[in-house]
């Protein structure tokens, strides 16, 4: 973790990295609950006292990722930032826990890995927010009231891997969805992968969540589409993707 100023190419971090930025802490009525977890202790003594200083309340911190599960379950935080390389369960089998135990609680993965595959290995598997270490830490703050209230926090350079992956969406309609849905997206990611064929195990291996958890979604997923079946559930996320394709064709002609 680094403090806020430019880097050695003279960049200014804090305008370099993050997306929702523009958010203001002292505007939110609200006071922030958070949970760090990350195995340096000198790292969690100073993600402390830059939380504290900012006005949010940080519950407790842990060097341990079972500890974090077990933390974040008994105080519902608003947040948990946390590490990926921690001890016994690393951050990414913590966070699927937290995840599937605490839906509502948000997890902000910090971590010394600035590889944008592993950032949307994270994001896949749940998290709000991907961010690297060397990221200003005077940013940090802002970027957890932007995480608890909804927004993605992430770089630029990530969002805009995002926006290039989106453009080799296939042609067939496949992983699109409605702007408005009753799906939650986690449902529609479990929807995404019943259209590519997986059983269930194949899903939580996918979304590295337990395969009740996945049955559970599949469940919301078929009552939320007035469907009883797979297979129909299919066949309707079609019918969705066909029209808005269809409406997409007609706003442009």
């Amino acid at each position: 973790m680094e403090a806020a100023g430019q880097d050695g190419s003279g960049r200014d971090r804090d305008q370099e990295g993050l997306m929702g930025m523009e958010f203001k802490a002292e505007s939110s009525e609200k006071t922030l609950r958070v949970i760090v977890a990350d195995d340096d202790p000198l790292a969690r003594r100073m993600l402390r006292d830059v939380l504290q200083q900012a006005g949010i309340t940080v519950i407790a911190d842990t060097g341990s990722g079972r500890e974090a599960v077990e933390l974040a379950a008994y105080y519902k935080p608003d947040v948990v930032v946390m590490d990926l390389i921690m001890p016994g369960m690393d951050g990414l089998a913590a966070m699927g826990e937290i995840t599937r135990s605490a839906p509502d609680v948000k997890v902000v993965i910090l971590t010394s890995s600035d590889d944008d595959e592993v950032g949307l290995m994270t994001l896949r598997a749940g998290a709000a927010g991907f961010l690297c270490k060397n990221v200003g830490i005077d940013s940090l703050p802002r970027a957890l009231y932007c995480a608890r209230d909804g927004e993605a926090v992430i770089t630029r350079r990530l969002t805009m891997r995002l926006i290039e992956d989106l453009r080799l969406v296939r042609h067939d309609s496949a992983g699109l969805r409605p702007i408005r849905s009753d799906l939650t997206s986690r449902e529609w990611e479990v929807l995404d992968l019943l259209c590519q064929n997986l059983s269930t195990d194949e899903i939580a291996d996918r979304l590295v969540v337990s395969v009740e958890t996945v049955r559970s979604h599949v469940k919301n997923v078929l009552r939320k589409l007035d469907v009883r079946s797979r297979r129909e559930a299919v066949a309707a996320a079609s019918r969705l993707r066909a029209g808005m394709l269809e409406d997409g064709l007609a706003a442009e002609e």
